[in-house]
């Protein structure tokens, strides 16, 4: 397909100068770069392809260069991107350098948070709106747009308890496609679908109506009684009983695919006062049927070729093995063997790889939604009655409970398995992705035994090992294939490193999957003449003192590598431990994630810039060997 519209689109005010047909024909070439994009790298697809029209009847209605929208769970902000001057830099999208894949307020004044973990879009707007009012710009409209899968996050409900109390202005669109990343679940879903069911809806309207004829009216009262109740079987059979009940008025359900449809209640919607929830039914993958057809594969898919009629030719899938199916294989392994071992999951049972133990321990499987601070409490009730829990989730995500980490699992001291996936850089997801706090702000927690597997090798008995731990443990691993470095079997105990070879000169010590790289730049560096051995730290908390401590004593200098925050991590763990034992830590260096959000981009491209690839490691040790120059890392200031 030729461009012939997105090109002269440089801000949103340029679609006012389009009729209906010319928006129907932006519309598709929008579908057009979607696909176009897919097809060179994995990108967010689906759920794009699902909101373009919502997106081109929100700036056709409402003018966002002085009104707030906020895109909840951003990954579906691409059209938007389109449509807000950005079409010529669109091909760069996930690429170092090029624009982000998430809203981003360094791109564009039309991106307002940036937004990649769900549920906060009320609240944030909420903010906005009431700063706005205090500070006399009530003519600023307010829209926060929020997914079905996003909606059962508890903050959704407390910023909407909170906007109910405040009767602001605001209007919060939820686009209701049936799918988070994988299909919604829950109560909530299960009420929303009702919305859908026209059988139901029209058979049901049909029998009420006849009742109500039925019963006679007597009086003002009655009347009255009628009408309420009326208004009440209204609000159940849309789907709006409970959002009414909130103090929202509900709106809809509405076409989201009927672009005149969407923008003629819009330009209703915009005059009512308070708070308002419009109801928007939306497919995911609208446009291209095999998105369609298979929402979860086509949410992020891997590159694809297609032929003009818009089918699917081939789809690249590395051959290669994840962390992830390592560890999912590792779990499915385990609740083969232990009834009492179940995992949980907050709506990532396709990124975690766990639809073979979905599928086979269906009655010890719990994906609870995108409620991640409830999923940890719910396990902490699980190992308090004797099971032993599995929580999967991506280290980014798993923040959003912090405190429960704390209050139900830590505090009691309770046999609760957390698997973070994603820990480290996530690539090309970016700054709201990477997860590169968890080394930290798990090994706060006392009673916490904090590790990560050095290679695949590590990954069975790490687990194995936790679910046999009396207390809450933590593994961490990355977004990146798996490889394993050949050496004798070392079993795992706790709070016991692995030396892999050890070395005179100095030594690195790698706590996670960056073991792997230390061990290419140790081969590389004895070329050089320089012996550094390399100690696989498998535990953060508690660290082996006795093998770090002799390491620091008896070789010249020791280097601490991970893919964690340097504030805080497992560099920080040495040196504290080595200060409470009157250790000197004069020739250690702490490698790690500097103290600044790292942006987008290949995983190896970004490790590279912050000198954690091989070369940044050899570098390093040449320098702390008085046989090169150190580049100082970036540390807090």
């Amino acid at each position: 397909m030729k461009f012939e519209l997105l090109p002269g689109i440089h801000s949103p005010l340029d679609l006012r100068s389009l009729n209906d047909q010319q928006l129907v024909q932006l519309s598709d070439e929008i579908r057009e770069a979607l696909c176009n994009l897919v097809q060179e790298r994995s990108a967010h697809f689906a759920s794009n392809l699902g909101v373009v029209e919502l997106c081109l009847a929100l700036h056709l209605v409402y003018d966002f260069s002085k009104d707030r929208l906020i895109w909840d769970t951003g990954h579906q902000i691409y059209p938007h991107k389109l449509i807000t001057g950005r079409f010529s830099q669109f091909p760069s999208i996930r690429t170092k350098g090029g624009l982000m894949g998430f809203p981003n307020p360094n791109e564009s004044p039309y991106d307002l948070f940036m937004t990649g973990h769900a549920g906060a879009s009320v609240s944030t707007v909420l903010g906005m709106k009431a700063a706005d009012d205090l500070l006399g710009q009530s003519y600023r409209k307010s829209v926060a747009v929020i997914g079905d899968g996003a909606l059962p996050s508890g903050v959704v409900f407390e910023a909407m308890n909170n906007a109910a109390e405040l009767k602001s202005d605001l209007l919060v669109i939820l686009n209701d496609n049936e799918m988070g990343i994988c299909p919604r679940v829950g109560g909530l879903a299960k009420y929303l679908d009702k919305a859908r069911t026209a059988d139901f809806y029209n058979g049901l309207k049909r029998d009420v109506n006849w009742l109500l004829n039925k019963v006679p009216v007597v009086g003002k009262q009655s009347a009255d009684a009628i009408g309420q109740f009326k208004a009440a079987l209204k609000g159940f059979l849309h789907g709006g009983m409970l959002f009414e009940e909130m103090g929202f008025r509900y709106i809809g359900p509405v076409d989201g695919h009927n672009l005149l449809e969407l923008r003629k209640t819009l330009e209703m919607v915009k005059e009512v006062s308070g708070p308002v929830l419009l109801h928007v039914f939306t497919q995911k993958g609208h446009g291209f049927e095999p998105a369609c057809e298979d929402p979860v594969t086509y949410h992020a898919p891997p590159p694809f070729a297609r032929n003009k009629k818009n089918e699917i030719v081939s789809i690249k899938k590395s051959s290669a093995r994840a962390y992830t199916n390592t560890m999912s294989d590792a779990i499915f392994d385990a609740m083969q063997r232990d009834p009492k071992v179940c995992v949980l999951t907050a709506a990532m049972c396709e990124g975690n790889k766990l639809g073979r133990v979905r599928n086979e321990f269906p009655d010890r499987f719990f994906d609870t939604g995108i409620c991640e601070a409830h999923t940890v409490a719910f396990a902490g009730g699980m190992a308090k009655s004797g099971m032993r829990p599995i929580v999967n989730i991506y280290s980014t995500f798993l923040q959003r409970s912090f405190d429960h980490i704390f209050q139900e699992v830590a505090l009691q001291n309770l046999p609760v398995t957390f698997c973070l996936d994603r820990g480290g850089l996530a690539g090309p997801d970016g700054p709201t992705h990477h997860g590169v706090f968890d080394n930290t702000y798990m090994r706060v927690f006392p009673n916490m035994t904090v590790m990560a597997p050095g290679d695949e090798l590590d990954i069975a008995p790490m687990l194995d090992f936790a679910l046999s731990h009396n207390g809450p443990t933590s593994i961490r691993y990355p977004k990146a294939n798996v490889e394993h470095i050949t050496r004798t079997e070392c079993p795992v105990e706790h709070g016991k490193a692995e030396v892999w070879r050890w070395g005179e000169d100095g030594m690195f010590v790698a706590f996670g999957s960056l073991f792997t790289d230390c061990v290419a730049a140790s081969e590389k560096l004895k070329e050089d003449g320089l012996d550094v051995g390399v100690i696989n730290a498998r535990f953060a908390k508690p660290i082996d003192r006795a093998t770090i401590f002799r390491a620091i004593e008896e070789t010249g200098f020791v280097i601490t590598v991970e893919e964690n925050t340097i504030c805080g991590g497992f560099g920080a763990a040495v040196l504290e431990a080595a200060n409470a034992s009157g250790v000197s830590t004069s020739n250690i260096k702490c490698l790690g994630i500097p103290d600044r959000f790292i942006e987008h981009g290949e995983r190896d491209e970004l490790l590279a810039d912050i000198g954690l690839n091989v070369d940044g490691l050899v570098t390093t040790a040449l320098a702390m060997a008085d046989r090169g120059t150190l580049v100082e890392c970036e540390t807090d200031s």
